[in-house]
């Protein structure tokens, strides 16, 4: 019994670090719409898979959604390739590009931004 103790805290401990974590999902309209209206924070991160900029952000933006100042924030990416509807409904030109929302309203835009402080004044607009 008394080496389930350390393992059951450390599960715990896990769950609790997950759930302290920002939501990442694929973009849906329906989603988009739903987290918005509900006035939650949301991110539209506009990404390719051959983008250079794209691949230094993701770490970057991973990490930052880890922290508990944003688990309420969720993430949507969006590929700049396959998703022109939300390219143009988010009046987005270029891969690297994120969009913050705070309920309905953008609170701010960033395109090519790869440093941390950078990202992360971004994502810190939709919970302030």
């Amino acid at each position: 019994m008394k080496f389930l103790r350390p393992v059951l805290s450390l599960l715990l401990a896990s769950a609790a670090s997950l759930a302290a974590a920002g939501e990442i999902k694929p973009y849906s309209p329906t989603e988009f719409d739903k987290l918005t209206q509900a006035g939650k924070p949301v991110v539209v991160d506009v990404t390719a898979t051959w983008c250079p900029t794209c691949k230094a952000q993701k770490p970057i933006i991973d990490s930052l959604m880890q922290q508990p100042a944003y688990r309420d924030v969720t993430l949507l990416t969006v590929d700049f390739d396959s998703n022109s509807a939300a390219l143009k409904r988010f009046k987005v030109r270029m891969q690297s590009t994120l969009v913050a929302f705070k309920g309905e309203a953008e609170v701010g835009r960033s395109t090519g931004d790869t440093t941390a402080a950078g990202l992360e004044n971004l994502i810190k607009k939709t919970v302030d």
